[in-house]
């Protein structure tokens, strides 16, 4: 095995399916138990979900409602993780971590502006006609 080879890659096969199942269960329950954003987040898009039911007039925009919703999830726990991974390497002040967590923050935030963009443009699309 080489240096840069890790030694916790799984080498595939139904074992990994498992594997990946597990790890992220876990991922979503350390997200759950310790991140109040994404506990936050999450409790939104469960009160979204039927809304976006509603007011999609298809099933193509059903999922166009949906999919923003699902994409602050996920840029949420990207976010997340790297808060973690940094708080792991120091507590201190460093201004390039700052600057990471600043990022993944920035990153959160264009992903609910990008959110509220589409439900608002499909929202007015029910009065207003668009070409």
């Amino acid at each position: 095995m080489s240096s840069d080879t890790s030694p916790y890659k799984s080498r595939g096969g139904p074992a990994r399916l498992l594997n990946a199942i597990r790890y992220s269960t876990r991922g979503f329950a350390a997200a759950f138990r310790h991140e109040a954003a994404f506990r936050q987040e999450l409790l939104l898009i469960i009160v979204m979900i039927p809304i976006a039911g509603w007011l999609g007039r298809s099933l193509t925009e059903i999922f166009l409602l949906l999919g923003p919703l699902f994409l602050i999830l996920i840029v949420e726990l990207l976010n997340s993780s790297i808060e973690a991974l940094a708080d792991t390497i120091t507590l201190d002040h460093h201004p390039m971590i700052g600057r990471a967590k600043d990022l993944g923050s920035a990153a959160v935030f264009l992903a609910i502006a990008f959110t509220i963009v589409i439900w608002t443009g499909v929202f007015l699309s029910h009065f207003f006609h668009f070409e």
